[in-house]
């Protein structure tokens, strides 16, 4: 065991989305996460709307261990209860009150256990008129303002599959607030209450934006700013074979090392700030680029302070140099994890590894965990 939340007891409602990816952050720095699924008898469509019984295929599931019981069975609810007063953090990803219903709601829980942390992540909080809405990602990001800006010029807004309002807002926000609330435990000895809401994290998300926008420096209109494909050379461009670069070439030494590598006569081309030249500047640097593959470019700027990076796909970054000499990704049975991030010098995290097969028993679980009176780890 290694990590520096080694000591740390979670106990997860078994959910979709941030639910599951937040259990893998706190489990690879060490906790002890186990997960609350519904048991084996229920039906398999609500099993695979809670992450199935046991996908040991799934990375977000490594290091997290599985209890099968049956919430809607008061003895079940004892249990779930029961783990609780032992535990320091409880997860739970459902639409406000319903964990209420089954009575594990927060005052309950905590009235056992003043120490415990309890999560409550959702997309669009506790409160408000939304909050018992149903929503997914795409929902939580466009409710933000965010999804907006992620448009090219007078095209519909692109979705950014599900990382950013699951993952970033959702998952690494609330790992952060369960690190805070732990820390702050470690003064008062009492836990504490925390809404995780993925509208609240993207939100969050924008502040360098809204400050631009404050200063004048940032347009409500998407696809015409420097960061949302407006400028010609903070774009991606298709390649002779197919292939993609991405060019970030913002700072002005930047750009004239991009545009000198391209092997073609630039005497002639727009300004690089010039607004009113970008439509052309965006077609000849588009035209130069088509003329080579995509890892002749690669080899062309590497080493070379251009901002200018192949765009690679998942199999292809797994074994990229940058990328394997840094233990970015390993592959277990097959399947490709990313490896824990940030990294501690001290007290590294776990790495990847195969999910544990099977279920444990809840009375197993109470026996690692001892009692309520056990002294907190923090």
């Amino acid at each position: 065991m290694t990590g520096p939340l080694h000591g740390v007891r979670v106990l997860v409602l078994a959910g979709m989305g941030p639910v599951p990816y937040v259990s893998m952050l706190l489990a690879d720095m060490g906790a002890h996460v186990v997960r609350v699924i519904r048991p084996p008898h229920r039906s398999a469509r609500a099993l695979s709307q809670t992450d199935a019984l046991r996908d040991d295929a799934d990375p977000v599931n490594r290091h997290v261990d599985s209890i099968a019981v049956d919430l809607k069975d008061p003895a079940g609810v004892e249990q779930v209860i029961d783990l609780a007063r032992a535990a320091d953090v409880f997860i739970e990803g459902y639409r406000p009150g319903v964990v209420e219903r089954l009575g594990l709601g927060p005052e309950v829980l905590r009235k056992q256990n003043s120490r415990l942390i309890y999560v409550r992540m959702t997309g669009y909080g506790q409160t408000g008129p939304l909050a018992h809405d149903a929503g997914h990602d795409i929902n939580y990001v466009a409710q933000t303002g965010a999804l907006h800006a992620m448009a090219r010029h007078g095209e519909a807004p692109r979705p950014p599959i599900n990382l950013l309002g699951d993952y970033a807002g959702g998952g690494m926000t609330a790992a952060y607030g369960i690190a805070c609330a732990l820390v702050e435990a470690r003064t008062s000895g009492e836990g504490q209450v925390i809404d995780a809401a993925m509208i609240d994290g993207v939100a969050l998300l924008t502040a360098k934006l809204q400050g631009l926008r404050a200063a004048g420096l940032y347009s409500d209109d998407p696809g015409t700013n420097f960061l949302d494909s407006g400028a010609p050379f903070y774009d991606t461009y298709r390649c002779a074979d197919g292939g993609y670069i991405a060019v970030g070439a913002l700072e002005p030494d930047f750009y004239r090392e991009f545009i000198s590598r391209l092997g073609v006569d630039t005497s002639d081309w727009p300004e690089q700030n010039d607004r009113r030249g970008w439509n052309r500047l965006r077609e000849v640097i588009a035209d130069s680029v088509k003329q080579r593959p995509r890892d002749e470019w690669a080899r062309i700027y590497e080493g070379t302070d251009s901002c200018v990076t192949p765009v690679l796909t998942f199999d292809e970054a797994a074994v990229s140099p940058h990328n394997l000499a840094r233990n970015m990704y390993g592959t277990v049975d097959g399947v490709l994890h990313s490896a824990p991030a940030p990294r501690l010098s001290r007290t590294p995290a776990r790495g990847p590894a195969r999910p544990p097969l099977g279920l444990r028993s809840a009375d197993d679980v109470a026996a690692d965990w001892g009692h309520a009176d056990v002294p907190v780890p923090y």
